[in-house]
């Protein structure tokens, strides 16, 4: 069932959306060429404690997952898309395209977002995905109004992913947010307009584009039975919002 939120909710899931976002910002000022993945996740564990807030991640175990997440930050490397666990043995190094997905839980209430960055300058073919990652998102929040349906987001997602020449998966997209991380809907990126649910005032969604470089739509998960890679090798990116669906237009919660 699609909860529908009132605003002084939405308020609410806008103060869990600022932790979200100070912890990306954390995260993005810490990496650098030599850091541990672990120690990512010891930066953000240290803003969520000190914001009073948990993680929807730790311990998260859905269907497909073998253990719980054992981390409370995805820190997805290179032909890693999502998904990936921030161990003690990798080191960031230059170059590397580094995802980071986090969410917390503050008074009750959920919010998630991610961003995609590279280690030092980007090579072209890196930043030209990144871009094109968050320009779909752009247009995937734009698209989110009420009486809109969830394909009309998917659509402007896939469009822009196509028209990289990038490859798509659909098994793995944007969702509702509230007080789980994951609620109905499911929101593919790719799609056709006008199909779905339609839109409504107060209903919170996840959207979260990831490309993969390659072209190619296939992806394996690794044998640590969390993180999803891109089938060929190639890089990829990833980049999320958690947004409410309002009369005066889509509201971005995770923002500082």
């Amino acid at each position: 069932m699609v909860e529908i939120k009132t605003p002084g909710e939405i308020q609410a899931m806008r103060e869990s959306g600022r932790v979200v976002a100070r912890i990306l910002a954390a995260v993005r000022e810490r990496a650098e060429p030599g850091l541990r993945l672990a120690e990512l996740d010891e930066v953000a564990s240290a803003v969520l404690a000190g914001a009073g807030a948990t993680s929807p991640f730790l311990g998260y175990q859905p269907a497909f997952a073998p253990i719980p997440f054992p981390a409370v930050i995805c820190a997805s490397v290179n032909d890693a898309a999502l998904h990936g666990i921030p161990d003690r043995r990798y080191r960031l190094t230059e170059g590397d395209l580094l995802s980071v997905d986090c969410g917390a839980v503050l008074d009750g209430w959920a919010a998630d977002a991610a961003i995609s960055f590279t280690i030092g300058p980007p090579r072209p073919a890196d930043a030209r995905l990144i871009e094109t990652t968050e320009a779909a998102l752009r247009a995937g929040i734009a698209a989110a109004v009420p009486g809109a349906r969830v394909g009309d987001i998917s659509a402007v997602i896939g469009a822009a992913g196509r028209a990289g020449g990038y490859g798509i998966c659909t098994d793995f997209g944007g969702h509702g947010v509230g007080r789980a991380m994951h609620e109905d809907p499911h929101i593919p990126n790719e799609g056709r307009a006008g199909r779905g649910r339609r839109l409504t005032p107060g209903l919170v969604i996840a959207i979260e584009p990831w490309f993969l470089a390659g072209g190619e739509d296939r992806y394996y998960i690794d044998q640590d039975g969390w993180t999803i890679r891109s089938g060929d090798g190639s890089r990829a990116a990833h980049a999320e919002h958690t947004i409410a669906v309002t009369a005066d237009g889509p509201q971005v919660l995770t923002l500082l």
